[in-house]
């Protein structure tokens, strides 16, 4: 099966630097690769794991030792000098998202406990990855407790495995590489920061550069071989430069004054704790090994720096990975006000090391857009009841991990031995001798009810009509939204936005794991026009109808923020006090915010609450606070 070159990918040109410098340094730390489907970032990764040297490795050894400085501690080992050896390529080592942690680091070799009844273990992902590469696809979906055991294992170089009676320690030194989807969810704060240079993708705007991607992708499916055979020379140009660029690392220069020029970048972009003090460091260090140099210049800084710090800036979830290009270019400029060399290119003489950002397209003017104020701690929304849905930090479920609350004599969940010794125990004749022990005449199995923490669906249904644009209530409704989807975030919630104004209803956002996508929308949310109430509540419904096809056990929650105010179509009123109604009988839970101000009210929203079930909140000159406080223990 061939792989696609490397050298001919179009673009992409700060990712291919990126996976260059971590496989120059591996100690960077690896590359966290953020973009939208379709651009290319898993292609990029297999093209360019094939670059690697050839990796020389002991015969028999299952860890991968290099024969000319094995592993002390190898459990395969010790491996004596001269011992047989042979080349192979580095591996591509590839770690599915449902992976589960015996798989990621070994465990007990199950086989051989059975047979021989020997403890011996079995390696996992981290021991086939080691001098190679371990590539994670959508590792914004890969659990929590996965993603640290890799960070920290790319980190330390080691894996230490304490488990099924197993105690291990190996080597595991590879370049991590994770891929994801933003609108898919994010990664938390802590775990982002643990990637060594993070970059973002996005397919180009330009229609001659899309035109030649196409043309490049059909000539290589039409021939394979051809194609290959054609960037055969370029891919061992670039092979051979990683190597050199290998050979060359411990021997380049990091002077003192390149140190305090990082210190300085890092303290002026406000990053917190000394990581990205570190992995700048790292990577100046291997862009300036990359370049040829024997000594860090500010242009391998300034490379380094546009990789390793922008995703650490972010202070809350909703802030977007980035930094100011100026400020950096001020903070490493000489003495003399310019950069080391004023006609030196901005990749300090080093071809490919810098690429421009990719255009943005524009965004046609709309009505009235308020932005919302910054957010807060909103209260913890949760369900009056009892749930069955996914884990998560919200409400209270029926769930695999919690505290044991009761049991039950059914065929699912962990058996409870001492319920089951009870039940067993109070028949009669429930134990029979057999010789000098005592055996159960058939167990009474009880099963664990275990309680823990369940994640809802959150759908905000929001009225963007004329009579909601006033600048100070669009505000603090929008703060208040934004504090909830904050709150969302940090519980692992599912969000969705359905707005409705002028002539009809649309769903902004499909429910989606990726609350920053929700806070860019929100804040881009534009107010005007007529209110289409029954569009946007039928909207919402049909939303939460679909979602509930895909996930039956994720309660939903929505919030209908709102003045009451229907004039859109012939009967908008009674329509929307029909489509509440339609709401009601699915058995959804919601909240109705009613924004509705001024001395003479209609009072529609009451009736709206009325005909939903829903609790009502007259809000009058919305103030943030109050529409968090009311939407309390309202999920269902």
């Amino acid at each position: 099966m061939h792989v696609y070159p490397f050298s001919a990918v179009v673009g992409s040109d700060d990712l291919a630097l990126a996976l260059t410098l971590c496989a120059v340094s591996p100690a960077i730390g690896g590359v966290l690769v953020r973009g939208e489907k379709g651009t290319a970032k898993s292609t990029m990764v297999r093209a360019q794991a094939a670059l690697l040297p050839q990796v020389t490795v002991v015969t028999g050894c299952r860890f991968g030792c290099d024969p000319q400085a094995p592993d002390p501690a190898c459990v395969d080992g010790p491996h004596p000098a001269g011992a047989a050896a042979h080349t192979r390529p580095a591996r591509l080592v590839e770690l599915p998202v449902g992976a589960t942690e015996d798989r990621v680091t070994g465990s007990l070799h199950l086989g051989k406990a059975l047979a021989e009844g020997t403890a011996e273990y079995e390696p996992g992902l981290l021991a086939l990855a080691h001098r190679g590469v371990l590539y994670v696809d959508e590792v914004n979906l890969l659990h929590d407790h996965l993603v640290d055991l890799l960070l920290d294992a790319a980190a330390m170089g080691r894996s230490t495995v304490e488990r099924d009676g197993v105690s291990v320690t190996h080597a595991a030194r590879f370049v991590l590489v994770g891929t994801m989807n933003p609108e898919e969810g994010e990664l938390r704060p802590q775990l982002l920061d643990r990637f060594g240079l993070t970059v973002e993708v996005a397919a180009p705007r330009d229609p001659a550069q899309r035109a030649e991607i196409v043309r490049r992708r059909l000539a290589f499916d039409a021939d394979p071989d051809g194609f290959v055979a054609k960037w055969s020379d370029a891919e061992a140009a670039l092979s051979r430069r990683i190597a050199d660029a290998r050979l060359r690392l411990p021997r380049v220069l990091l002077p003192d004054a390149a140190l305090v020029a990082i210190a300085e970048v890092c303290a002026a972009f406000d990053v917190d704790g000394m990581r990205a003090d570190l992995v700048t460091a790292k990577a100046a260090v291997a862009h300036a090994a990359w370049c040829g140099r024997d000594e860090v210049t500010r242009e391998d800084i300034a490379v380094a720096a546009k990789l390793a710090l922008p995703h650490r800036r972010r202070r809350n979830p909703f802030d977007s990975p980035g930094m100011d290009d100026r400020l950096l270019d001020d903070l490493l400029a000489d003495e003399d006000g310019g950069p080391d060399d004023p006609d030196d290119d901005p990749s300090g003489g080093c071809e490919g090391s810098d690429a421009a950002a990719p255009d943005s397209p524009g965004r046609p003017a709309e009505t009235t857009v308020t932005a919302p104020a910054e957010p807060y701690r909103a209260r913890l929304l949760a369900a009056d009841r009892t749930g069955r849905g996914a884990a998560g930090r919200r409400s209270r479920a029926r769930t695999t991990i919690g505290r044991t609350v009761g049991e039950h004599n059914g065929d699912s969940g962990p058996i409870h031995l001492p319920a089951t010794i009870r039940a067993t125990a109070a028949r009669p004749c429930a134990f029979v001798a057999a010789g000098t022990a005592t055996k159960a005449h058939g167990w009474e199995l009880r099963r664990k009810v275990i309680e823990g923490k369940e994640a809802n669906l959150v759908l905000l249904c929001v009225d963007a009509s004329g009579s909601m644009a006033a600048k100070a209530r669009m505000t603090q409704v929008k703060t208040a939204i934004l504090s909830l989807l904050l709150d969302a975030y940090r519980r692992r919630d599912t969000v969705g936005l359905v707005t409705f104004r002028g002539d009809g209803a649309h769903l902004l956002l499909p429910p989606t794991n990726s609350v920053d996508v929700a806070a860019t929308r929100l804040r881009e949310l534009p107010a005007g026009g007529r209110t289409p109430l029954a569009e946007g509540l039928h909207e919402a419904a049909e939303t939460i109808r679909r979602h509930r096809l895909r996930d039956p056990d994720r309660r939903a929650l929505l919030v209908v923020v709102t003045d009451g105010r229907a004039t859109a179509g012939p009967d908008a009123v009674n329509r929307s006090l029909a489509a509440a109604e339609l709401i009601a009988a699915q058995g959804i839970s919601s909240v109705v915010l009613d924004s509705e101000t001024g001395r003479f009210r209609m009072g529609l929203a009451r009736h709206l609450a009325e005909r939903l079930g829903a609790e009502y909140v007259a809000v009058g000159d919305v103030q943030a606070d109050a529409i968090t406080t009311a939407i309390r223990g309202r999920a269902a």
